[in-house]
């Protein structure tokens, strides 16, 4: 098994038997869902990368939403995002998150 950016809370990155697990994702708070999607998926796309991986390689991910109003717009940024490539078994929630600010959070899990 390895961690990568851990800090005594959690790690950003976990390998385990070829499988990669990141913690959720966040934007940045100023920002609005559009953005905020976005920024989420380029920092998973940053992660996988780090670790020899992609995003044609996700296999489940998991979206949470601060108001489930939000879901067409979020939606619009991630089927762009995944344009040509076969998007992972996906749930998508409401749900409050660490920041009031924050509108969205995404986390996934994807093979080596």
């Amino acid at each position: 098994m390895q961690k990568l950016h851990s800090n005594q809370r959690m790690s950003q990155t976990v390998i385990h038997n070829q499988t990669i697990y990141l913690s959720g994702q966040v934007g940045n708070s100023e920002d609005d869902i559009k953005a905020q999607t976005l920024t989420c998926l380029e920092k998973v796309e940053k992660l996988l990368q780090e670790v020899g991986s992609d995003k044609s390689k996700l296999l489940s991910a998991t979206v949470w939403l601060k108001s489930m109003s939000d879901f067409a717009a979020m939606n619009e940024v991630w089927d762009k995002w995944f344009e040509g490539v076969q998007p992972p078994a996906r749930a998508c929630g409401e749900s409050a998150l660490a920041r009031p600010e924050l509108l969205v959070e995404i986390t996934v899990i994807a093979a080596e």
